[in-house]
């Protein structure tokens, strides 16, 4: 008895079908990123290139923004990386129609286009505002910690930076000195080293941890000359010395013991739950249907400063997406709290709800302490009143949903695309990252929404935007 076997023939003319149409199913994300790019406005990537015709001809913009688009909603953003599936992957060779552009190319298109990618995050928000999936009645803030492109044995103390750069220096004019003796009139003899060419070099980085850490000695004896300042004002209006220890004097010069990063001096050493690291600290807004309406990073290890700028950002967003509703309330943890946060929120803006205490004992308030009831006493204070806000049936219902919305936002992107980290070095190259990582995570969203629409999991009255036409 024969087997029953499909041919196997390797020699056949074709393996794949000949139409790129064939290659993927409908509903496929490829096609769905394809689609997205295509409703919008790339017009600043095409003012880039010359009009004449002149030159090499370069890759068209819209296939290498969706090219990493879906390299970044699959957690890939390795150039290396995307080369080589551009070779071997069926949905990247559907998207770049058969062409493989090389890392190199891949890079420079990012790093040429830092701006212009982070602003796809509104143009993708606008998509699904017209989905119906930007619900902002209640939005939660938060931050977390993403590692930098940089260790953390790369930070030295002002000391030895200081040190190194002059040794640099040193090296870099016994070479030159050394080239205009044996070269002569080859030479000019006042050619940069190629230590000092390279903006990106290693003297460049030195010098650019050194002058931040100076410049932050100088802001702090400002802030501390303003202190002594308020000290004395206040000593002569009450005619009465203050009690504690009198502030030091102010010193400009940064601590010998200071660090800074030599990989990447942008980036700050902070504390996590696993311990310290070097990292930035990416902050998000995110709604009831956990698509990210903010975006933002930051090199501040405290969330306290991020709360308002973070609630303008959203509010702009919003705005600039079309969509009419405004933020009714924002919940976030004890990181976000200070009475100045709370003195300074808009009328206008979105109900606060900050807890003033770390969440497990936030949790436990609210499990053994009754809900307030009654008018709000007249002598609390703002901390007091926030506190009670959150015992309310109200508060305890809002304040509830933060972990359920933020946290799992935070834990596809990290843990499930495997964004964790950054891949490129600098505070804007970074943030443009972080922008681009959260705008595909609302295209999945988008995505995911129009595949449940279609399979009819779900059919709700509302009139679809023209991509799911």
């Amino acid at each position: 008895m024969a087997y029953n076997f499909q041919p196997l023939n390797r020699e056949q003319m074709y393996l794949m079908p000949p139409s790129l149409r064939d290659w993927l199913p409908e509903d496929d994300l490829a096609w769905f990123i394809i689609d997205v790019v295509n409703q919008m406005d790339l017009s600043k990537f095409y003012g880039k290139y010359r009009q004449d015709g002149w030159g090499r001809a370069a890759y068209e913009p819209s296939m290498m923004v969706s090219l990493l688009l879906y390299a970044y909603c699959l957690g890939e953003r390795s150039s290396r990386r995307i080369e080589w599936l551009c070779h071997r992957d069926i949905a990247f060779r559907v998207i770049t129609a058969n062409q493989v552009p090389d890392h190199s190319t891949i890079a420079r298109f990012r790093q040429d286009n830092e701006r212009e990618l982070e602003e796809l995050f509104v143009q993708v928000l606008r998509l699904c505002a017209e989905a119906g999936l930007v619900k902002v009645g209640m939005v939660t803030l938060d931050g977390t910690k993403l590692a930098a492109n940089a260790s953390l044995d790369a930070n030295r103390t002002y000391a030895t930076i200081e040190e190194e750069v002059k040794r640099i220096l040193s090296e870099a004019k016994a070479k030159d000195e050394e080239e205009t003796r044996v070269r002569g009139a080859g030479q000019r003899g006042d050619e940069l080293p190629e230590d000092l060419r390279d903006p990106r070099s290693r003297l460049a980085r030195l010098r650019e941890c050194k002058a931040r850490l100076e410049r932050e000695a100088q802001e702090a004896a400002l802030a501390q000359e303003a202190k002594i300042s308020a000290r004395q004002a206040e000593e002569e209006e009450t005619g009465k010395k203050k009690r504690g220890r009198k502030p030091k004097d102010p010193d400009p010069t940064p601590d010998r013991e200071a660090k800074a990063n030599v990989t990447d001096p942008d980036s700050r050493i902070m504390k996590t739950r696993l311990g310290y690291k070097q990292a930035y600290n990416a902050q998000a807004v995110v709604c009831e249907t956990q698509v990210i309406v903010a975006a933002d990073l930051t090199q501040d290890a405290n969330d306290c400063q991020q709360l308002h700028p973070m609630v303008r950002q959203a509010q702009e967003n919003l705005d600039a997406a079309q969509v009419d509703q405004r933020m009714g309330a924002l919940a976030a943890d004890a990181g976000y709290w200070s009475e100045a946060n709370c003195a300074g929120s808009n009328p206008d803006g979105p109900e606060l709800f900050v807890a003033t205490t770390k969440d497990w004992k936030q949790r436990k308030a609210a499990r053994e302490q009754p809900p307030p009831r009654g008018r709000i006493p007249g002598h609390l204070g703002p901390r007091e009143r926030m506190e009670r806000k959150l015992l309310t049936k109200r508060g305890r219902r809002i304040y509830k949903k933060r972990s359920q919305l933020v946290e799992p936002v935070f834990g596809q992107i990290k843990e499930v695309r495997g964004c964790g980290g950054f891949m490129r070095r600098g505070y804007s190259a970074c943030r443009s990252e972080w922008r681009v990582i959260c705008a595909t995570h609302n295209l999945l969203k988008l995505w995911r929404h129009f595949l449940a629409e279609a399979r009819g999991l779900f059919c709700p009255q509302r009139t679809k935007p023209a991509l799911a036409a």
